[in-house]
């Protein structure tokens, strides 16, 4: 059985897929399965994989089904694994060749979750950015967490952790919805882990590309974005109820979780500028929003006034309605 399951969803990516698949049959440890999962592609994937797979047969499982997003292509590959431990890599992006090689002395050691670190390269693989982050050599999932939450921007992104497939079966962690699929599920991923190392290496290259910096959603997209955001809010929060944490993990959790739910619908496309800002501004002066305040986090997660139900009601009401219904 081979150690790291790589599992790729694949989704019109056909240009990019090809430089993807490169990086992880040339790993310099072939001690890999690769999972692809094409998520419906209307494009010329399948006919890239099948390249592959003529050579790569012994490493690459290729699977077709139906489009319905990331999340759920994640979870099909999940349960496809074979290996002990798990690794997701976007088609769209690609790794060092050395990947599995640094991180395999960790594996030996049956570390629960290795983490490492992703570069930002334009489309001609130059590099925008090296992003960041504290290194440690092994502590609890908790203590890694608690270093990790407000000082590492990719905290809950995938594709810089190897993962125990065990964090996610054991613990029945699913990813869900259709946009910001990660927020949610990756920090509690960390704090279940018995484990965690955190090395310098920079192994993922993320590719930035013009379209995606010039993408404009429309109206109703963006609602959805935002719907998916308060879910995986509010499923965070109700799974780390059930979770045997510490306090302080506790806390940085509702810290980390209600600053990113701001920031993530700061950074949405709004139709309406006048409704973004209007909402902003009342969110922080309605529940006097001092994200590092334990005692005002206690009272935004109460019964009485909870971030998500006033944003949700910001998000489905007319702005004469919204002023109403903050003023009380």
């Amino acid at each position: 059985m081979s150690k790291v399951s790589i599992i790729v969803p694949v989704y019109n990516t056909s240009s990019k897929l090809h430089k993807c698949l490169d990086s992880l049959v040339n790993q310099t440890i072939k001690d890999i399965e690769i999972i692809i999962v094409n998520d419906g592609s209307t494009d010329n994937c399948e006919q890239v994989v099948n390249e592959f797979k003529i050579k790569y047969n012994n490493i690459i499982k290729y699977y077709y089904k139906i489009n319905e997003g990331v999340a759920k292509a994640r979870n099909f590959g999940i349960k496809k694994a074979n290996s002990d431990y798990i690794f997701f890599v976007d088609s769209d992006d690609y790794i060092d060749t050395r990947l599995i090689e640094r991180v395999m002395p960790y594996i030996n050691e049956n570390v629960d979750l290795i983490k490492f670190k992703l570069q930002r390269v334009d489309e001609y693989e130059k590099i925008l950015e090296k992003v960041d982050g504290p290194c440690f050599e092994k502590i609890t999932g908790q203590e890694a967490f608690n270093k990790l939450y407000c000082k590492d921007v990719l905290i809950d992104s995938p594709c810089v952790y190897i993962i125990k497939k065990e964090l996610f079966t054991e613990n029945n962690f699913k990813f869900n919805g259709t946009y910001h699929e990660d927020f949610g599920l990756i920090p509690l991923v960390i704090v279940s882990a018995k484990s965690v190392v955190s090395i310098p290496d920079c192994l993922y290259s993320y590719i930035q590309s013009t379209n995606s910096l010039m993408r404009n959603d429309n109206y109703d997209k963006t609602l959805k974005k935002m719907d998916d955001v308060l879910f995986h809010y509010d499923n965070a929060i109700e799974t780390m109820k059930k979770m045997n944490l510490e306090k302080k993990t506790q806390e940085n959790l509702k810290i980390y979780y209600t600053n990113a739910i701001v920031l993530k619908l700061r950074d949405l496309q709004t139709k309406d500028k006048k409704i973004y800002i209007f909402f902003r501004r009342n969110l922080k002066w309605q529940l006097k929003l001092r994200l590092t305040d334990s005692d005002v986090l206690d009272v935004l997660h109460s019964d009485r006034c909870s971030a998500q139900r006033v944003m949700k009601l910001l998000l489905s009401t007319t702005l004469q309605a919204q002023r109403c219904l903050l003023i009380y």
